[in-house]
């Protein structure tokens, strides 16, 4: 299993930086990901930004929380 987080770690890091217009949409997948609607994704689009770039920094921030998250709960149960 540590071979998959691995990877999924390269692969968040292989992410390049998000643009300053997407800090307060990323904050808020980080930490209410359920408040995310359509009406915010088409505010980042209609900012410029494309879907696959909006797409592929939500995927690259959701996975890093979760592995923060991971990370945190085996520090504590090891």
């Amino acid at each position: 299993m540590s071979e998959d987080l691995d990877r999924l770690r390269a692969s968040v890091a292989a992410t390049p930086p998000a643009p300053p217009e997407m800090d307060a949409y990323l904050e808020r997948v980080r930490d209410r990901a359920h408040t995310i609607t359509d009406a915010d994704v088409e505010a980042l689009k209609t900012s410029g930004l494309s879907e696959d770039e909006i797409f592929e920094q939500t995927v690259a921030v959701a996975i890093s929380e979760g592995l923060r998250r991971l990370d945190a709960a085996d520090a504590v149960i090891g």
